[in-house]
């Protein structure tokens, strides 16, 4: 097993990041700790790469948007597109490169992260999501990388920028607005909750219930771990119950629009028959038939802070890990009605 600036970090008795910036010869890191680092590297037999070897980096600076492996849906997904809008927008304002970075699965992407890292092509990275358990965050950690991440940090959460929504209130707030307009068996359709927003919308969507002394039931929840493109069993099961709901909030417009399909098939009108809540009001919210209630995230205010916050470590190292949460709003249409 190859070593990692993790393992220098661990024997000078230091954090990655510090030996990262030791490596690279920083002002900020005392002479005494530079030399600890050095030890250590000598030591485990390191190979430092060329963004943390102190050698003179590249006159144009780049951003590594790294989306989330898939064979096509990461770029289905209006959400990452507007990302990377936001993204793109504020690089170009501060004369910043930046390059997508994805694969069919984890393994790619780690393996094209390790070229860049090792060319020394890429200053910063942009992670557009965040799951449990994910090895690329892993290697950005170990490698004493510096990269921000939109959605909640799972992993490493003090030493990571961030930058999200308030998911929790989100969702509760949806929740709440489907309360107020007079439901009463309220229902949850969304992506596995291994991604954090997903799990976060959620927990959002069962806390407005207990608030309101409405009981959660399982069987009213529904997660899937990708967007069906045909017939889902889980969804016409529960559009089958004989004590149906008459209100979804969906996690996101594209399950949303799935859910509308299936609506179709089996004769369910919206709204009439069924209220819908989505997220992220993208175009897919603003084309169906009836238009989607939905909640607008600020998808490109996510990329835009995104980018001011890996730019802004970049050119002063020496800043904390920052938490930005970007505020979101309930865009009424006409999926939803009052019973």
């Amino acid at each position: 097993m190859s070593v990692t600036l993790k393992d220098v970090a661990a024997l000078a008795g230091v954090s990655p990041s510090t030996a990262s910036r030791a490596c690279k010869d920083n002002p900020s890191i005392s002479r005494e700790t530079k030399e600890k680092v050095r030890r250590a590297i000598e030591q485990l037999g390191y190979e430092p790469s060329f963004q943390s070897a102190g050698s003179e980096a590249p006159e144009n600076k780049t951003i590594g948007i790294i989306l989330p492996p898939s064979p096509k849906e990461s770029f289905e997904n209006a959400f990452h597109l507007e990302v990377i809008r936001g993204v793109s927008q504020f690089c170009n304002q501060h004369h910043y490169m930046n390059t997508v970075i994805t694969g069919q699965d984890e393994n790619e992407i780690l393996r094209v992260l390790s070229d860049f890292v090792k060319s020394g092509q890429v200053d910063g990275f942009i992670v557009t999501y965040s799951k449990q358990e994910d090895p690329v965050i892993d290697y950005l950690y170990n490698e004493g990388l510096l990269y921000v991440v939109i959605g909640k940090a799972y992993r490493f959460a003090n030493q990571t920028v961030y930058v999200d929504n308030d998911n929790v209130l989100a969702a509760q707030e949806a929740t709440e607005h489907l309360i107020n307009l007079g439901h009463k068996n309220i229902a949850y359709l969304g992506s596995d909750s291994n991604l954090m927003f997903s799990a976060d919308r959620k927990s959002g969507y069962q806390l407005a219930l207990l608030n309101n002394s409405m009981a959660v039931d399982p069987e009213n929840i529904i997660e899937l771990p990708f967007i069906p493109e045909e017939h889902s069993a889980a969804v016409h099961s529960l559009l089958s119950r004989e004590e149906r709901p008459t209100a979804i909030l969906v996690s996101d417009d594209i399950f949303a629009v799935a859910l509308e399909r299936a609506c179709i098939e089996m004769g369910i009108s919206i709204p009439d028959d069924l209220s819908i809540i989505s997220f992220n009001n993208s175009l897919f919210a603003r084309l169906t038939s009836p238009p989607l209630t939905s909640i607008d995230i600020n998808s490109v205010q996510l990329g835009i802070e995104a980018a001011s916050q890996v730019i802004n470590h970049i050119e002063n190292p020496n800043l904390l890990a920052t938490k930005i949460i970007v505020p979101h709003r309930l865009i009424e249409r006409h999926s939803c009605i009052r019973l």
